[in-house]
């Protein structure tokens, strides 16, 4: 009996250790011979096999325990799912493979009271990030809880995934986020410091790129903490500073996208995406006379940014831009079909931080035809050989030249100034600070 005991404990570790490494062989074999393994846990942190699988993305005995009828929703010893651990550590085909075979998305562990959700963008894995929300959005989540409440869930300590990627240095998990209806200004209970908003997190963490993100969106650089305390104080207290530089509230107000009007989230993908690049490429060169003289100055563009022959794919003068003379249009008004370019479009349908005086503007009209602005795509750029252009190309930029502005309708000649923006996709704005890279390690055993 004490031998029968042995082997079945010695099949049992056999069984962790082969899923853990991945030997599908072994783990076929010890099933084979005693399925009832299936179903048992490591000792201590009660892993099942499916954990380990997931956590470290051994899709193959993933899909072999799904199919020998586990529970996808087993839970260990802190009441987290394989769908959790898989989140973690960045695992996106075992997150795909859960989420198809019915894992619950809407699953808390009792460590914090956090949901895989939480665990994506805690971790910076945009890829299962997007994943669980596009199962949120095509799942019961979203019926039954409603999508946004989902994107908004709070952990035990009041913290919602937005703040918890704003503090982690997380700027594309910030930005998915933010894109699917997180709120900017939400706060926290016990996490942080109470009444905490992402953009205090972000001054703590020292996020440069989470910062333009949030102020983007509209957060308020004014707004206080349970302390009293503005963004501008955190920054200053944790030494980060060209965060209190941009968040400084004597500085200029950065633009965000008009979440009143509802615009951009009607937008065409692609359309939506240049003019994300516009817009963040003007915040940079409002930080850049923010933080000049300063010792938190970026550095100068290289030699071999100065002076680019753009003129081997110049586009024709019909391809200006006619309300700045200086930009390839890039973006198309529909239905009536003129064209702008992307800093211009922005100078229409862009404003400075929200007012909630004048919540109900009315939807930006086209400059040329006075027509009520509908919808926005990407604009077919042609050259002058009739060939397509790649839009992101540096080939696109025109060196600026003297031009009399006047030579447009003179109703124009305002908007030309504000929609002077910097250009698109220019190389020496940099990235001021670095992120901290996640580096993922298996899970270990503890049999």
């Amino acid at each position: 009996m004490g031998q029968g005991l042995s082997c079945r404990t010695s099949d049992e570790h056999g069984l962790f250790t082969a899923v853990q490494f991945g030997d599908l062989d072994t783990v076929e074999a010890v099933l084979e011979r005693d399925p009832s393994l299936i179903h048992r846990t490591t000792v201590f942190d009660r892993h099942s096999a499916l954990h380990i699988a997931a956590a470290n993305g051994r899709i193959e005995i993933v899909s072999i325990l799904l199919d020998g009828s586990v529970n996808p929703d087993l839970l260990n010893r802190h009441k987290q799912t394989p769908l959790m651990l898989a989140a973690m550590h960045g695992k996106i085909s075992c997150v795909q493979k859960l989420i198809q075979a019915g894992a619950n998305i809407l699953m808390f562990d009792s460590l914090n009271g956090r949901t895989c959700l939480h665990y994506a963008a805690y971790y910076g894995h945009t890829d299962c990030l997007q994943a669980i929300l596009s199962a949120a959005h095509n799942s019961q989540v979203s019926i039954s809880w409603g999508f946004s409440r989902f994107v908004n869930i709070r952990d035990g300590k009041g913290a919602t995934p937005l703040h918890l990627a704003a503090r982690q240095r997380r700027p594309e998990c910030v930005h998915i986020l933010l894109d699917n209806g997180a709120l900017v200004c939400a706060t926290t209970g016990g996490y942080g410091f109470p009444g905490s908003t992402p953009l205090h997190l972000a001054a703590r963490g020292g996020s440069l790129d989470c910062i333009r993100e949030l102020l983007a969106w509209g957060s308020d650089r004014l707004h206080r903490d349970a302390s009293g305390r503005i963004p501008y104080t955190v920054a200053l207290k944790h030494k980060h500073g060209a965060c209190a530089a941009l968040l400084n509230p004597s500085s200029a107000e950065p633009l965000v996208w008009p979440s009143p009007l509802k615009f951009i989230s009607e937008l065409n993908q692609d359309a939506k995406a240049l003019l994300e690049q516009a817009l963040m490429e003007a915040n940079k060169e409002r930080e850049k006379s923010i933080l000049k003289g300063t010792t938190y100055m970026p550095p100068s563009p290289s030699h071999s940014d100065v002076g680019v022959d753009d003129s081997i794919s110049e586009a024709s003068d019909t391809e200006l831009c006619c309300i700045c003379f200086d930009q390839v249009c890039t973006i198309e008004v529909q239905e009536c079909g003129h064209r702008m370019c992307a800093q211009c479009t922005l100078a229409l349908c862009c404003y400075n931080k929200p007012n909630p005086t004048t919540a109900c503007l009315t939807a930006p009209v086209c400059p040329f035809c006075r027509s009520c602005i509908a919808r926005l795509v990407v604009a077919e750029v042609k050259t002058d050989q009739n060939t397509e252009c790649d839009l992101n190309s540096p080939k696109l930029k025109r060196s600026r030249r003297s031009r009399n502005f006047s030579e447009g309708s003179s109703s124009f000649k305002g908007l030309s100034a504000v929609s002077s923006f910097g250009k698109i996709g220019g190389r020496g704005s940099g990235r001021i600070a670095a992120e901290n890279a996640w580096v993922d390690k298996p899970l270990s055993l503890d049999t």
